[in-house]
This record gives structure tokens, C-alpha cells and sequence, in this order.
């Protein structure tokens, strides 16, 4: 399986290459003459005439597909999904809203249904979040900190997310908020283990549980948040230029229904570097947030790890759950360009990644190993109104690599 990804991110890479080239000796009369202004995938298929559209068009838009993905722990994706966009009102100065729906079931025999949205209301008094999940799931983890490298410890777990963030505008593009946060993880149980060998027993996970005071089996973090949030995006779907800023400090109260009490502070910044006046795909994107634990105790399974943000992104090149600790940082940048010399249909990235996490139980502090990941892919314009792409990515890790499909930009 490996060979095969390899051979096919090589013919992707040499395709991509070849048509950047091709589309950098494109003279400036011929691209004069062509229709260069956005077009998606519908169109090329279709070969209409289209003409830009002046204004902004403020209704619902729907693209519903049959969903088809893969990445590493969960293997190949099926199900149907829909990827939502719509302005709110008529008043032109209202950001793009946006959302996610998702049901699918996995060849590694997992099931995941999740509605995510971000919604600005009428001229953007309000900035609404959700992250709503049903997990029914099964990954490896190998413990806390970029340092652990020991074996893979197998896991089925069930999982309920409810996270809500409610911000108003308070000035230009700053906005401050209370959020709910609610993380469920039920019938949690550990693969593999010899039940007459205790010292097999003693996982990465079961280990945290026993010193932390934490139930083996089901773990409830109930808490609220104070939230400030910097956006001036000019698309959160796919940001040609713009910054994105967020400060979230959750605290789970046991009166709420959590297990214990404990803190946990989430930072993150995205900023969007254009690199050419004419043709906006080309740019570069830089990605970095930070989770810290600052005080009591977090459930295991809580504690923020590789490919479990917002949008399931961070840290390709390695598996989902690969890296976890009491404290994370991650940071990213995409190197964004037009493959498709006038149109924009398809549009290539370059990559790279480094990811570090803390384990405060070995005393291993944040930056003491880093991990990092490289790699490239594709792009195809499937909605050029509201710049919803498909991914095609290939990464590499150390001793480790990832293809990923999916919709909507990393970040």
C-alpha cells in the first residue's frame, strides 16, 4: 500500500510540475484573449460561456456530494455530505457564512457524523461556531509528548462533541464571546491486551487514567469558555488574503457534569500573504495555534492531539492521534498557486509542518523534540462561488507518511 501511494504522489508530482511549468510560458497575449476570471470544475464540464458576476450572489448554496475520502487511521471514507455557504441578509458588507454536514462509514469500521458552522449574521453583529460530532471510532495511541516513539497501543472509543461559541462584534473585525463545551467519550476500551499479564495492562492511556484519578471506560468534560476573536478573512471557506485570530480559555466545572475540574487555553492564528496582483491563488498561508492545560486534570482523550482541530487538518504526514499532550503547539505553511494557466480550475500546494506536545508527567516540556512533516497536492475548484476546493495531498512524516482526500481548504 505504501509503494502504491508513493508511485501515485510521484505521477502527481510530476503532473503538477509539468502543468506550473506549461502554465509560467503561457504568453501574455494568449492569456489576454482567454477568459481569465474564475470558473470551477461545472464549468470546464458543461463549456458554457460564463461571465463574471458583478455582485456577490446572497442565497443558500448547496453542493452535495457522495463522499469519497481516505486518510490513515480511518482508510477509505463512504457516506454523503454537504458543504453549505450563504450571506446573511442582503447587506453586502455581511461575511460569507459556512457549513459542513457528514455521515460516513470507514473501512476500519468506523462510523462519523458531524455538522460543523461558522455564521456571520446581518452585517456581522454576531459570529456563531459549532463543532457537533458522533464518533464511533477506533485509533492507536502511543502516549504523551512528541518524545514517545514505543509501541502502538490499539483503542475503540465512542464519542459525543457538542461545542457552541456565541461572539459579538465589539469593534471592526474584533469579537468577543462565551462558548459551551461538551466532550463525551463513552464505551472506551483498550485492544490487544493479555488480561493475565498486568504489565501489558498498563498502557500510555491506562497509566494517565490511574495517576490522574480518571475512570478506564467513560470520561465527561463539561465546561464553558470566554472567547475573543480577530477576523478579517475575506472568505473563511478559502482566504485569499486576510488574518484569522482566536483566544479560547475553557474551564470544565464538575457542577456542569465533568469529572474533574481543570483549564485549558487554545490560541490561533492564520494569516494569508498574497503573491500576485493578478491572480489572487497565488499566495502563501501560515497556520499556527497552541493548546496549554492550566490547571487541574484533562480526560486523556481531551488532551489536544495531532489531526483533532476544527477541521481534522493538522499533522499530515502522520496519523491522527500520533502526537498528544497537556500541551501543544503546531504550526504550518502552504505555498498556494494557479496550475490551470487563466482559469484557476486547478491550483497545486507545497507543505511543510512541525509539531510539538509536552508529557508534565515524565517532564518532558514543549519544544524538547519536534516533529515535522512535508509534502504536496492538488487542488480542484468545485464551487467558484464560494471557493470550495477538493484536496488531494500526499505527506511525509518521519518514519511515517499520509494521502488525504477531502473537501474544503486545510485552513
Amino acid at each position: 500500500m505504501k509503494r502504491i501511494h508513493f508511485l501515485l504522489a510521484l505521477l502527481v508530482f510530476s503532473v503538477l510540475l509539468c502543468l506550473h511549468g506549461n502554465s509560467q510560458q503561457l504568453p501574455d497575449s494568449i492569456a489576454h484573449k482567454q477568459d481569465c476570471f474564475q470558473k470551477d470544475i461545472f464549468d470546464v464540464i458543461s463549456r458554457k460561456k460564463i461571465f463574471p458576476r458583478p455582485v456577490i450572489e446572497r442565497k443558500l448554496r448547496v453542493l452535495a456530494i457522495p463522499t469519497l475520502s481516505y486518510a490513515p487511521v480511518t482508510g477509505l471514507q463512504l457516506g454523503a455530505g454537504a458543504s453549505l455557504s450563504w450571506n446573511w441578509g442582503r447587506d453586502l458588507s455581511t461575511r460569507l457564512s459556512a457549513g459542513m454536514v457528514q455521515a460516513v462509514w470507514t473501512t476500519e469500521r468506523q462510523f462519523i457524523a458531524q455538522i460543523k458552522s461558522n455564521i456571520y449574521t446581518h452585517r456581522n453583529i454576531l459570529y456563531l461556531q459549532t463543532d457537533w460530532r458522533l464518533y464511533i471510532f477506533r485509533m492507536d495511541t502511543w502516549g504523551l509528548g512528541t518524545g514517545a516513539m514505543g509501541d502502538a497501543y490499539p483503542m475503540i472509543f465512542d464519542w459525543i462533541k457538542f461545542h457552541n461559541v456565541i461572539s459579538g462584534k465589539i469593534a471592526g473585525n474584533v469579537y468577543l464571546g462565551i462558548g459551551y463545551h461538551l466532550d463525551y467519550h463513552f464505551k472506551i476500551a483498550q485492544l490487544n491486551l493479555d488480561p493475565d499479564n498486568s504489565e501489558i495492562k498498563m498502557t500510555p492511556y491506562s497509566k494517565y487514567c490511574l495517576l490522574h484519578g480518571f475512570n478506564l471506560n467513560k470520561n465527561i468534560a463539561s465546561g464553558l469558555s470566554a472567547n475573543i476573536v480577530y477576523d478579517s478573512r475575506d472568505n473563511i471557506i478559502n482566504p485569499y488574503k486576510g488574518i484569522y485570530a482566536n483566544v479560547n480559555y475553557r474551564y470544565n466545572f464538575s457542577l456542569l457534569g465533568s469529572d474533574q475540574n481543570g483549564s485549558q487555553l487554545w490560541t490561533e492564528f492564520r494569516t494569508y500573504i498574497g503573491l500576485s496582483k493578478k491572480n489572487p491563488r497565488h499566495l502563501i498561508a501560515l497556520w499556527t495555534f497552541g493548546s496549554f492545560q492550566m490547571s487541574g486534570s484533562l480526560p486523556y482523550l481531551d488532551l489536544m492531539a495531532s489531526g483533532f482541530d476544527q477541521m481534522n487538518a493538522s499533522g499530515r504526514g502522520y496519523k491522527q492521534g500520533r502526537w498528544r499532550g497537556q500541551d501543544y503547539v503546531y504550526a504550518e505553511a502552504e505555498y498556494r498557486f494557479p496550475i490551470s494557466p487563466c482559469s484557476g480550475v486547478v491550483g497545486g500546494v507545497l507543505f511543510a509542518n512541525v509539531t510539538t506536545a509536552s508529557d508534565r508527567d515524565n517532564h518532558v516540556p514543549l519544544f524538547a523534540y519536534l516533529r515535522p512533516g512535508v509534502g504536496f497536492g492538488v487542488r480542484i475548484m468545485v464551487s467558484k462561488n464560494d471557493r470550495t476546493n477538493i484536496l488531494i495531498d500526499f505527506a511525509l512524516g518521519q518514519q511515517s507518511n499520509g494521502f488525504y482526500i477531502q473537501a474544503q481548504e486545510i485552513f
